[in-house]
């Protein structure tokens, strides 16, 4: 009797182990927890940058001082000087006018500044060109002729003064001329007109011939209205029969 209660106890404790095993075993899996979520990076700002120049004009030789500064920069260059510590100041003598252009970086951008300078350059007379004459020069070289009186015919004296003007002219292309045809105080004022123009007009045609481009001479007639010279002699007349070159304003 006492064997089969001890039989029967043990198989009912191997039943409720069964059963909790079972129910054990019914049980659903947890999940396993997400891993942590990564940690976002840090953002850098772009750095701050400024530069200044005093003075902001300045003479040609003079100087002018720059000042620049920045924040969270870890490279800062300057065209035309280069790479320069994150703050400072510099002198410069800019020979012309000048943008400073400042450029400031790190991991988070590029910031950009400019400071312009002025420099006043005296202005340097231009040198004459060899197309342009003094005066002086131009009388040098192209010089009045005599006439013969009452006569336009060129004397070899006068044939050879216009072939050097005529050489200058050409040499000097800029040049215009005014050629004003003479005479003494004899005869009527119609005549010593017409007669002054052929004066002019002969020294012109030489000229021409000579290669000096027609459109650059201008002539005029003043007759015996002007005289060099107001003696009765022949001499004098002499000085009053002659074509005069200028340049023509």
């Amino acid at each position: 009797m006492i064997a089969h209660r001890t039989s029967f106890r043990k198989k009912t404790a191997l039943v409720a182990t069964l059963a909790m095993l079972a129910a054990a075993g019914c049980h659903k899996k947890q999940a396993a927890p997400p891993p942590p979520a990564a940690m976002a990076p840090q953002t850098v700002a772009p750095p701050t940058a400024s530069i200044t120049a005093d003075p902001m004009s300045i003479d040609l030789g003079q100087s002018v001082v720059l000042n620049w500064r920045t924040t969270n920069a870890t490279s800062v260059s300057i065209d035309g000087i280069g790479q320069v510590p994150v703050n400072g100041t510099q002198t410069v003598s800019p020979s012309s006018s000048t943008n400073f252009h400042l450029v400031a970086t790190n991991s988070g951008g590029t910031t950009e500044a400019n400071v312009r300078v002025t420099v006043r350059v005296p202005e340097v007379p231009a040198a004459p060109s060899n197309n342009v004459s003094s005066e002086a020069d131009f009388h040098d070289h192209v010089r009045d002729i005599f006439f013969a009186y009452d006569s336009y015919d060129l004397s070899s004296d006068a044939k050879a003064s216009i072939s050097d003007a005529a050489t200058y002219l050409n040499a000097h292309p800029d040049i215009k001329i005014l050629i004003g045809g003479y005479c003494d105080d004899r005869g009527s004022a119609e005549y010593n007109i017409t007669l002054g123009e052929n004066r002019a007009n002969a020294a012109k045609t030489a000229l021409v011939a000579a290669g000096v481009d027609g459109s650059r001479i201008r002539v005029v007639s003043y007759g015996k209205e002007k005289q060099f010279c107001t003696e009765d002699t022949e001499s004098c007349w002499q000085q009053n029969r002659r074509d005069q070159f200028s340049i023509d304003q």
